[in-house]
Protein backbone atom coordinates (compact mmCIF):
# COMPACT_ATOMS: atom_id res chain seq x y z
CA UNK A 1 0.00 0.00 0.00
CA UNK A 2 1.17 3.57 -0.76
CA UNK A 3 1.73 6.20 1.84
CA UNK A 4 -1.36 8.14 2.97
CA UNK A 5 -1.53 11.74 1.72
CA UNK A 6 -0.19 14.43 4.01
CA UNK A 7 -2.65 16.77 5.67
CA UNK A 8 -1.95 20.27 6.96
CA UNK A 9 -0.90 19.01 10.38
CA UNK A 10 1.61 16.66 8.81
CA UNK A 11 3.47 19.58 7.18
CA UNK A 12 4.45 21.04 10.56
CA UNK A 13 6.45 18.29 12.18
CA UNK A 14 6.93 18.69 15.93
CA UNK A 15 8.76 15.42 16.43
CA UNK A 16 12.24 16.51 17.56
CA UNK A 17 13.67 13.07 16.93
CA UNK A 18 13.46 13.67 13.15
CA UNK A 19 15.31 16.98 13.03
CA UNK A 20 18.86 16.52 14.38
CA UNK A 21 20.29 17.21 10.91
CA UNK A 22 18.49 20.53 10.78
CA UNK A 23 19.84 21.58 14.18
CA UNK A 24 23.32 20.52 13.11
CA UNK A 25 23.00 22.56 9.88
CA UNK A 26 21.91 25.68 11.77
CA UNK A 27 24.86 25.34 14.15
CA UNK A 28 27.21 24.87 11.20
CA UNK A 29 26.00 28.01 9.46
CA UNK A 30 26.19 30.11 12.62
CA UNK A 31 29.73 28.98 13.39
CA UNK A 32 30.91 28.92 9.76
CA UNK A 33 33.76 31.13 8.60
CA UNK A 34 32.32 31.14 5.08
CA UNK A 35 31.38 34.43 3.48
CA UNK A 36 27.64 34.86 2.75
CA UNK A 37 28.16 34.25 -0.97
CA UNK A 38 29.81 30.89 -0.18
CA UNK A 39 26.95 29.46 1.85
CA UNK A 40 24.95 26.87 -0.06
CA UNK A 41 21.31 27.41 -0.96
CA UNK A 42 20.83 23.67 -1.22
CA UNK A 43 17.67 22.92 0.77
CA UNK A 44 18.21 20.36 3.54
CA UNK A 45 15.75 17.51 3.09
CA UNK A 46 14.48 16.57 6.57
CA UNK A 47 12.83 13.39 5.33
CA UNK A 48 15.87 11.96 3.47
CA UNK A 49 19.07 13.80 4.50
CA UNK A 50 22.02 13.75 2.09
CA UNK A 51 19.88 12.08 -0.59
CA UNK A 52 20.36 13.61 -4.03
CA UNK A 53 17.63 11.55 -5.67
CA UNK A 54 14.30 13.15 -6.53
CA UNK A 55 10.93 11.86 -5.30
CA UNK A 56 8.49 10.49 -7.89
CA UNK A 57 6.04 12.80 -9.57
CA UNK A 58 2.78 13.19 -7.63
CA UNK A 59 -0.50 11.72 -8.81
CA UNK A 60 -2.45 14.34 -10.75
CA UNK A 61 -5.16 16.20 -8.85
CA UNK A 62 -7.47 18.90 -10.24
CA UNK A 63 -7.75 20.37 -6.75
CA UNK A 64 -3.97 20.70 -6.46
CA UNK A 65 -3.74 22.18 -9.96
CA UNK A 66 -6.26 24.84 -8.95
CA UNK A 67 -4.18 25.60 -5.86
CA UNK A 68 -1.12 26.34 -8.02
CA UNK A 69 -3.03 28.13 -10.79
CA UNK A 70 -2.32 31.84 -11.02
CA UNK A 71 1.38 32.74 -11.33
CA UNK A 72 1.68 31.22 -14.80
CA UNK A 73 -1.30 33.19 -16.11
CA UNK A 74 0.02 36.39 -14.56
CA UNK A 75 3.40 35.74 -16.13
CA UNK A 76 1.92 34.86 -19.54
CA UNK A 77 0.98 38.51 -19.96
CA UNK A 78 4.60 38.97 -21.07
CA UNK A 79 3.68 37.18 -24.31
CA UNK A 80 0.80 39.60 -24.96
CA UNK A 81 2.27 43.02 -24.31
CA UNK A 82 1.79 45.73 -26.97
CA UNK A 83 5.32 45.18 -28.28
CA UNK A 84 4.54 41.53 -29.03
CA UNK A 85 1.18 42.44 -30.58
CA UNK A 86 2.91 44.92 -32.89
CA UNK A 87 5.43 42.22 -33.86
CA UNK A 88 2.52 39.84 -34.58
CA UNK A 89 0.56 42.25 -36.76
CA UNK A 90 3.64 43.35 -38.71
CA UNK A 91 4.72 39.73 -39.25
CA UNK A 92 1.25 38.89 -40.56
CA UNK A 93 1.02 41.95 -42.81
CA UNK A 94 4.52 41.56 -44.30
CA UNK A 95 4.97 37.76 -44.24
CA UNK A 96 1.43 36.40 -44.33
CA UNK A 97 1.07 33.02 -42.61
CA UNK A 98 4.67 31.96 -43.29
CA UNK A 99 6.13 32.89 -39.86
CA UNK A 100 3.55 31.14 -37.68
CA UNK A 101 5.94 28.21 -37.19
CA UNK A 102 8.50 30.64 -35.76
CA UNK A 103 5.88 32.05 -33.41
CA UNK A 104 5.21 28.48 -32.21
CA UNK A 105 8.87 27.69 -31.52
CA UNK A 106 9.69 31.05 -29.99
CA UNK A 107 6.75 30.61 -27.62
CA UNK A 108 8.08 27.16 -26.66
CA UNK A 109 11.51 28.70 -25.94
CA UNK A 110 9.85 31.37 -23.83
CA UNK A 111 8.02 28.68 -21.86
CA UNK A 112 11.30 26.84 -21.20
CA UNK A 113 12.96 29.96 -19.82
CA UNK A 114 9.89 30.75 -17.71
CA UNK A 115 9.93 27.27 -16.16
CA UNK A 116 13.64 27.57 -15.33
CA UNK A 117 12.97 30.88 -13.61
CA UNK A 118 10.13 29.35 -11.60
CA UNK A 119 12.35 26.40 -10.70
CA UNK A 120 14.84 28.67 -8.94
CA UNK A 121 12.10 30.37 -6.95
CA UNK A 122 10.46 27.15 -5.77
CA UNK A 123 13.67 25.28 -4.90
CA UNK A 124 15.54 28.07 -3.10
CA UNK A 125 12.60 30.00 -1.63
CA UNK A 126 14.18 33.20 -3.00
CA UNK A 127 13.68 35.10 -6.22
CA UNK A 128 16.46 35.59 -8.73
CA UNK A 129 17.36 39.17 -7.86
CA UNK A 130 17.87 38.16 -4.22
CA UNK A 131 20.11 35.26 -5.19
CA UNK A 132 22.16 37.41 -7.59
CA UNK A 133 22.63 39.94 -4.78
CA UNK A 134 24.41 37.23 -2.77
CA UNK A 135 26.14 35.34 -5.58
CA UNK A 136 27.88 38.24 -7.33
CA UNK A 137 30.25 40.94 -6.06
CA UNK A 138 28.78 44.34 -5.30
CA UNK A 139 29.93 46.02 -8.53
CA UNK A 140 28.37 43.23 -10.63
CA UNK A 141 25.15 43.40 -8.61
CA UNK A 142 24.87 47.14 -9.34
CA UNK A 143 25.46 46.53 -13.05
CA UNK A 144 22.89 43.72 -13.18
CA UNK A 145 20.36 45.92 -11.37
CA UNK A 146 21.05 48.83 -13.72
CA UNK A 147 20.62 46.61 -16.80
CA UNK A 148 17.38 45.15 -15.43
CA UNK A 149 16.00 48.63 -14.74
CA UNK A 150 16.88 49.78 -18.26
CA UNK A 151 15.08 46.76 -19.74
CA UNK A 152 12.09 47.40 -17.48
CA UNK A 153 11.84 51.08 -18.46
CA UNK A 154 12.17 50.26 -22.18
CA UNK A 155 9.44 47.61 -21.97
CA UNK A 156 7.24 49.86 -19.87
CA UNK A 157 7.46 52.69 -22.39
CA UNK A 158 6.13 50.33 -25.08
CA UNK A 159 3.41 49.02 -22.79
CA UNK A 160 2.28 52.42 -21.52
CA UNK A 161 2.24 53.88 -25.03
CA UNK A 162 0.22 50.85 -26.16
CA UNK A 163 -2.35 51.62 -23.47
CA UNK A 164 -2.30 55.30 -24.42
CA UNK A 165 -2.95 54.43 -28.08
CA UNK A 166 -5.90 52.26 -27.00
CA UNK A 167 -7.31 55.10 -24.88
CA UNK A 168 -6.92 57.45 -27.84
CA UNK A 169 -8.81 55.00 -30.07
CA UNK A 170 -11.63 54.43 -27.59
CA UNK A 171 -11.99 58.18 -26.95
CA UNK A 172 -12.16 58.92 -30.71
CA UNK A 173 -8.98 60.94 -30.45
CA UNK A 174 -10.25 63.03 -27.55
CA UNK A 175 -7.38 61.99 -25.26
CA UNK A 176 -3.91 62.75 -26.67
CA UNK A 177 -1.10 60.24 -26.38
CA UNK A 178 0.55 61.98 -23.43
CA UNK A 179 -2.81 62.15 -21.65
CA UNK A 180 -3.25 58.41 -22.06
CA UNK A 181 0.22 57.93 -20.58
CA UNK A 182 -0.77 59.90 -17.46
CA UNK A 183 -4.01 57.92 -17.10
CA UNK A 184 -2.10 54.65 -17.43
CA UNK A 185 0.41 55.86 -14.85
CA UNK A 186 -2.23 55.66 -12.16
CA UNK A 187 -2.33 51.86 -12.47
CA UNK A 188 0.32 51.68 -9.75
CA UNK A 189 -2.35 52.74 -7.26
CA UNK A 190 -4.70 50.10 -8.68
CA UNK A 191 -1.90 47.61 -8.12
CA UNK A 192 -1.54 48.67 -4.48
CA UNK A 193 -5.29 48.47 -3.99
CA UNK A 194 -5.55 44.97 -5.45
CA UNK A 195 -2.54 43.64 -3.53
CA UNK A 196 -4.27 44.49 -0.25
CA UNK A 197 -6.95 41.93 -1.10
CA UNK A 198 -4.49 39.09 -1.61
CA UNK A 199 -2.53 37.60 -4.48
CA UNK A 200 -5.43 35.43 -5.67
CA UNK A 201 -7.52 38.53 -6.34
CA UNK A 202 -4.64 40.06 -8.29
CA UNK A 203 -4.26 36.87 -10.33
CA UNK A 204 -7.99 36.89 -11.06
CA UNK A 205 -7.72 40.42 -12.47
CA UNK A 206 -4.94 39.34 -14.84
CA UNK A 207 -6.96 36.29 -15.88
CA UNK A 208 -9.79 38.72 -16.66
CA UNK A 209 -7.46 40.76 -18.89
CA UNK A 210 -6.50 37.59 -20.79
CA UNK A 211 -10.19 36.69 -21.24
CA UNK A 212 -10.91 40.18 -22.64
CA UNK A 213 -8.01 39.87 -25.10
CA UNK A 214 -9.05 36.36 -26.10
CA UNK A 215 -12.64 37.40 -26.76
CA UNK A 216 -11.67 40.59 -28.61
CA UNK A 217 -9.15 38.98 -30.96
CA UNK A 218 -11.24 35.81 -31.40
CA UNK A 219 -14.15 38.01 -32.53
CA UNK A 220 -11.90 39.71 -35.08
CA UNK A 221 -10.48 36.32 -36.12
CA UNK A 222 -14.00 35.04 -36.82
CA UNK A 223 -14.90 38.23 -38.71
CA UNK A 224 -11.87 38.05 -41.01
CA UNK A 225 -12.30 34.28 -41.61
CA UNK A 226 -8.67 33.43 -42.49
CA UNK A 227 -7.69 30.33 -44.43
CA UNK A 228 -7.49 27.28 -42.16
CA UNK A 229 -5.26 25.43 -44.64
CA UNK A 230 -2.73 28.26 -44.89
CA UNK A 231 -2.77 28.66 -41.11
CA UNK A 232 -1.84 25.00 -40.58
CA UNK A 233 0.84 25.12 -43.28
CA UNK A 234 2.30 28.22 -41.67
CA UNK A 235 2.39 26.54 -38.25
CA UNK A 236 4.15 23.34 -39.25
CA UNK A 237 6.21 24.08 -42.38
CA UNK A 238 9.25 26.33 -41.73
CA UNK A 239 9.76 29.01 -44.35
CA UNK A 240 11.66 32.33 -44.26
CA UNK A 241 12.04 34.54 -47.33
CA UNK A 242 14.65 37.24 -47.91
CA UNK A 243 12.01 39.92 -47.42
CA UNK A 244 10.78 38.47 -44.13
CA UNK A 245 14.08 37.92 -42.27
CA UNK A 246 13.82 41.16 -40.30
CA UNK A 247 10.28 40.39 -39.13
CA UNK A 248 11.33 36.84 -38.27
CA UNK A 249 14.16 38.11 -36.09
CA UNK A 250 11.85 40.63 -34.41
CA UNK A 251 9.24 37.94 -33.74
CA UNK A 252 11.78 35.60 -32.13
CA UNK A 253 13.71 38.21 -30.18
CA UNK A 254 10.58 39.87 -28.77
CA UNK A 255 9.45 36.80 -26.82
CA UNK A 256 12.10 37.08 -24.06
CA UNK A 257 11.68 40.11 -21.82
CA UNK A 258 14.54 40.37 -19.29
CA UNK A 259 12.59 41.78 -16.35
CA UNK A 260 10.01 38.99 -16.54
CA UNK A 261 12.74 36.39 -15.98
CA UNK A 262 13.23 37.95 -12.55
CA UNK A 263 9.48 38.28 -12.00
CA UNK A 264 8.38 34.65 -12.33
CA UNK A 265 10.94 33.40 -9.80
CA UNK A 266 9.14 35.63 -7.27
CA UNK A 267 5.56 34.88 -8.34
CA UNK A 268 5.87 31.14 -7.66
CA UNK A 269 6.58 31.85 -4.01
CA UNK A 270 2.99 32.99 -3.47
CA UNK A 271 2.07 29.38 -2.64
CA UNK A 272 2.99 27.69 0.63
CA UNK A 273 5.83 25.36 -0.37
CA UNK A 274 8.58 24.30 2.06
CA UNK A 275 11.91 24.25 0.14
CA UNK A 276 13.27 21.80 2.73
CA UNK A 277 10.81 19.08 1.66
CA UNK A 278 11.55 17.53 -1.69
CA UNK A 279 8.07 16.08 -2.09
CA UNK A 280 6.51 19.55 -1.78
CA UNK A 281 9.05 21.08 -4.15
CA UNK A 282 8.54 18.33 -6.72
CA UNK A 283 4.77 18.72 -6.47
CA UNK A 284 4.98 22.49 -6.94
CA UNK A 285 7.27 22.17 -9.97
CA UNK A 286 4.92 19.57 -11.48
CA UNK A 287 1.79 21.70 -11.19
CA UNK A 288 3.51 24.95 -12.14
CA UNK A 289 4.71 23.25 -15.33
CA UNK A 290 1.16 22.19 -16.21
CA UNK A 291 -0.34 25.57 -15.32
CA UNK A 292 2.28 27.58 -17.22
CA UNK A 293 1.90 25.35 -20.28
CA UNK A 294 -1.87 25.93 -20.34
CA UNK A 295 -1.43 29.69 -19.88
CA UNK A 296 1.22 29.93 -22.60
CA UNK A 297 -0.93 27.88 -24.99
CA UNK A 298 -3.77 30.38 -24.52
CA UNK A 299 -1.48 33.35 -25.14
CA UNK A 300 0.00 31.58 -28.18
CA UNK A 301 -3.51 31.17 -29.58
CA UNK A 302 -4.18 34.89 -29.09
CA UNK A 303 -0.92 35.76 -30.88
CA UNK A 304 -1.93 33.47 -33.75
CA UNK A 305 -5.27 35.29 -33.95
CA UNK A 306 -3.52 38.65 -34.31
CA UNK A 307 -1.01 37.42 -36.89
CA UNK A 308 -3.61 35.72 -39.06
CA UNK A 309 -6.03 38.68 -38.89
CA UNK A 310 -3.42 40.94 -40.46
CA UNK A 311 -2.13 38.20 -42.79
CA UNK A 312 -5.62 37.80 -44.23
CA UNK A 313 -6.33 41.50 -44.49
CA UNK A 314 -3.03 43.12 -45.47
CA UNK A 315 -0.54 40.60 -46.88
CA UNK A 316 0.67 41.73 -50.32
CA UNK A 317 -1.06 45.11 -50.00
CA UNK A 318 0.44 48.60 -50.16
CA UNK A 319 -0.41 49.16 -46.47
CA UNK A 320 1.61 46.13 -45.29
CA UNK A 321 4.87 47.99 -44.61
CA UNK A 322 3.25 50.95 -42.85
CA UNK A 323 1.08 49.19 -40.27
CA UNK A 324 1.84 49.73 -36.58
CA UNK A 325 -0.04 49.93 -33.31
CA UNK A 326 -1.08 53.54 -33.90
CA UNK A 327 -2.82 53.00 -37.24
CA UNK A 328 -3.71 49.28 -37.11
CA UNK A 329 -7.23 49.91 -35.81
CA UNK A 330 -8.02 52.41 -38.57
CA UNK A 331 -6.70 50.07 -41.26
CA UNK A 332 -8.88 47.28 -39.86
CA UNK A 333 -11.87 49.59 -39.86
CA UNK A 334 -11.30 50.51 -43.50
CA UNK A 335 -10.83 46.89 -44.51
CA UNK A 336 -13.68 45.24 -42.61
CA UNK A 337 -16.16 48.07 -42.00
CA UNK A 338 -18.47 48.50 -39.04
CA UNK A 339 -20.18 45.10 -38.79
CA UNK A 340 -22.18 44.25 -35.69
CA UNK A 341 -19.65 46.09 -33.54
CA UNK A 342 -17.00 48.43 -35.04
CA UNK A 343 -13.76 46.49 -35.40
CA UNK A 344 -11.81 49.63 -34.49
CA UNK A 345 -13.22 49.52 -30.95
CA UNK A 346 -12.77 45.77 -30.63
CA UNK A 347 -9.10 46.29 -31.47
CA UNK A 348 -8.92 49.17 -28.98
CA UNK A 349 -10.42 47.06 -26.17
CA UNK A 350 -7.99 44.20 -26.80
CA UNK A 351 -5.04 46.60 -26.98
CA UNK A 352 -6.10 48.35 -23.77
CA UNK A 353 -6.30 45.00 -21.93
CA UNK A 354 -2.82 44.10 -23.23
CA UNK A 355 -1.33 47.44 -22.25
CA UNK A 356 -2.90 47.68 -18.81
CA UNK A 357 -2.06 44.12 -17.82
CA UNK A 358 1.55 44.36 -19.00
CA UNK A 359 2.13 47.70 -17.25
CA UNK A 360 0.84 46.15 -14.03
CA UNK A 361 3.24 43.22 -14.37
CA UNK A 362 6.00 45.75 -15.04
CA UNK A 363 5.12 47.49 -11.78
CA UNK A 364 5.17 44.12 -10.01
CA UNK A 365 8.55 43.21 -11.53
CA UNK A 366 10.00 46.55 -10.47
CA UNK A 367 9.23 45.74 -6.84
CA UNK A 368 11.30 42.56 -6.88
CA UNK A 369 14.14 43.92 -9.03
CA UNK A 370 14.78 46.95 -6.85
CA UNK A 371 14.14 45.19 -3.54
CA UNK A 372 16.18 42.10 -4.44
CA UNK A 373 19.28 43.68 -5.96
CA UNK A 374 19.54 46.68 -3.64
CA UNK A 375 17.97 45.14 -0.53
CA UNK A 376 16.05 48.37 0.07
CA UNK A 377 13.77 48.56 3.09
CA UNK A 378 10.98 50.85 1.88
CA UNK A 379 7.25 51.10 2.39
CA UNK A 380 5.37 49.29 -0.36
CA UNK A 381 3.59 52.41 -1.66
CA UNK A 382 6.86 54.36 -1.80
CA UNK A 383 8.72 51.59 -3.61
CA UNK A 384 5.87 51.30 -6.11
CA UNK A 385 5.88 55.05 -6.67
CA UNK A 386 9.66 55.13 -7.19
CA UNK A 387 9.77 52.16 -9.59
CA UNK A 388 6.73 53.48 -11.49
CA UNK A 389 8.28 56.93 -11.84
CA UNK A 390 11.33 55.38 -13.50
CA UNK A 391 9.04 54.41 -16.39
CA UNK A 392 6.27 57.02 -16.41
CA UNK A 393 8.45 60.17 -16.39
CA UNK A 394 10.50 59.22 -19.49
CA UNK A 395 7.35 57.84 -21.16
CA UNK A 396 5.49 61.17 -20.85
CA UNK A 397 8.49 62.94 -22.39
CA UNK A 398 8.75 60.35 -25.15
CA UNK A 399 5.01 60.43 -25.88
CA UNK A 400 4.98 64.24 -26.13
CA UNK A 401 8.01 64.24 -28.44
CA UNK A 402 7.07 61.29 -30.67
CA UNK A 403 3.37 62.12 -30.96
CA UNK A 404 4.07 64.11 -34.11
CA UNK A 405 3.96 61.22 -36.60
CA UNK A 406 3.51 57.46 -36.99
CA UNK A 407 7.02 57.15 -38.46
CA UNK A 408 8.58 58.65 -35.34
CA UNK A 409 6.77 56.13 -33.16
CA UNK A 410 8.08 53.31 -35.35
CA UNK A 411 11.63 54.64 -34.88
CA UNK A 412 11.04 54.80 -31.14
CA UNK A 413 9.81 51.21 -31.11
CA UNK A 414 12.93 50.04 -32.96
CA UNK A 415 15.18 51.75 -30.42
CA UNK A 416 13.23 50.26 -27.51
CA UNK A 417 13.51 46.77 -28.99
CA UNK A 418 17.26 47.27 -29.37
CA UNK A 419 17.56 48.43 -25.74
CA UNK A 420 15.65 45.39 -24.47
CA UNK A 421 17.63 43.04 -26.69
CA UNK A 422 20.88 44.39 -25.25
CA UNK A 423 19.78 43.44 -21.72
CA UNK A 424 18.78 39.83 -22.43
CA UNK A 425 22.21 38.27 -21.64
CA UNK A 426 22.24 39.91 -18.20
CA UNK A 427 19.12 38.02 -17.17
CA UNK A 428 19.50 34.79 -19.15
CA UNK A 429 23.11 33.97 -18.29
CA UNK A 430 22.72 34.32 -14.49
CA UNK A 431 19.52 32.26 -14.74
CA UNK A 432 21.26 29.35 -16.49
CA UNK A 433 24.34 29.50 -14.27
CA UNK A 434 22.23 29.40 -11.12
CA UNK A 435 19.78 26.72 -12.23
CA UNK A 436 22.70 24.47 -13.25
CA UNK A 437 24.50 24.83 -9.91
CA UNK A 438 24.31 21.90 -7.50
CA UNK A 439 25.26 24.19 -4.62
CA UNK A 440 22.29 26.47 -5.33
CA UNK A 441 19.72 23.94 -6.56
CA UNK A 442 20.78 20.71 -4.87
CA UNK A 443 19.11 17.67 -6.40
CA UNK A 444 16.84 19.93 -8.47
CA UNK A 445 19.59 21.34 -10.67
CA UNK A 446 18.96 20.76 -14.35
CA UNK A 447 20.68 17.73 -15.82
CA UNK A 448 23.12 17.64 -18.72
CA UNK A 449 20.58 17.24 -21.53
CA UNK A 450 18.34 20.04 -20.25
CA UNK A 451 21.41 22.20 -19.64
CA UNK A 452 22.53 21.74 -23.27
CA UNK A 453 19.05 22.57 -24.58
CA UNK A 454 18.78 25.62 -22.31
CA UNK A 455 22.19 26.99 -23.31
CA UNK A 456 21.38 26.38 -26.97
CA UNK A 457 18.11 28.33 -26.65
CA UNK A 458 19.85 31.11 -24.71
CA UNK A 459 22.69 31.26 -27.22
CA UNK A 460 20.23 31.39 -30.12
CA UNK A 461 18.23 34.21 -28.56
CA UNK A 462 21.37 36.19 -27.66
CA UNK A 463 22.86 35.65 -31.12
CA UNK A 464 19.69 36.76 -32.90
CA UNK A 465 19.40 39.88 -30.78
CA UNK A 466 23.12 40.49 -31.29
CA UNK A 467 22.63 40.43 -35.08
CA UNK A 468 19.79 42.93 -34.74
CA UNK A 469 21.99 45.18 -32.61
CA UNK A 470 24.91 45.07 -35.03
CA UNK A 471 22.67 45.71 -38.05
CA UNK A 472 20.90 48.56 -36.28
CA UNK A 473 24.04 50.30 -35.10
CA UNK A 474 25.78 49.92 -38.47
CA UNK A 475 22.90 51.80 -40.04
CA UNK A 476 22.59 54.39 -37.26
CA UNK A 477 26.14 55.08 -36.01
CA UNK A 478 27.96 57.58 -38.23
CA UNK A 479 31.23 59.50 -37.85
CA UNK A 480 34.59 58.66 -36.31
CA UNK A 481 33.83 59.72 -32.72
CA UNK A 482 30.49 57.92 -32.70
CA UNK A 483 32.13 54.72 -33.99
CA UNK A 484 34.95 55.07 -31.44
CA UNK A 485 32.52 55.47 -28.53
CA UNK A 486 30.40 52.61 -29.81
CA UNK A 487 33.51 50.39 -29.96
CA UNK A 488 34.43 51.19 -26.35
CA UNK A 489 30.90 50.49 -25.15
CA UNK A 490 30.84 47.26 -27.15
CA UNK A 491 34.12 46.06 -25.57
CA UNK A 492 32.78 46.73 -22.06
CA UNK A 493 29.48 45.05 -22.97
CA UNK A 494 31.07 41.85 -24.29
CA UNK A 495 33.54 41.76 -21.37
CA UNK A 496 30.73 41.77 -18.82
CA UNK A 497 28.92 39.01 -20.69
CA UNK A 498 32.08 36.89 -20.59
CA UNK A 499 32.43 37.59 -16.89
CA UNK A 500 28.91 36.29 -16.29
CA UNK A 501 29.58 33.17 -18.37
CA UNK A 502 32.81 32.37 -16.52
CA UNK A 503 31.57 33.24 -13.03
CA UNK A 504 31.00 30.14 -10.90
CA UNK A 505 27.65 30.13 -9.12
Amino acid sequence: MGEPPLNQNDEINTDHTETPDLDHEIDRLLSSDEEPDQISYQPLDIETPNDTTLPPLPRFSWKKLWKFTGPGFLMSIAFLDPGNLEGDLQAGAVSGYSLLWLLLWSTAMGLLIQLLSGRIGVVTGQHMAEICQVEYPYWAVLLLWFMAEIALVAADIQEVIGSAIAIKILSDGGVPLWGGVLITGFDCFIFLFLENYGVRKLEAVFAGFIVVMALSFAWMFADTNPSGKELLLGLFIPKVGSKTVQKAVGLLGGVITPHNIFLYSALVQSRNVDPKKKTQVQEALYYYTIESSIAIFITFTINVFVTTIFAKGFYNTKEANTIGLLNAGHYLQQRYGNGLFPVLYIWGIGLLAAGQSSTLTGTYAGQFIMGGFLDLQMRKWLRTLVTRSFAIVPTVIVAAYFNRSEDSLDVLNQWLNVVQGMQIPFALIPLLKLVSSERVMGAFRIERTMKMISWFVAGLVIMINGCVLVDFFISEVKGFMSCFMFSLVNIAYVSFIWYLVLHQA
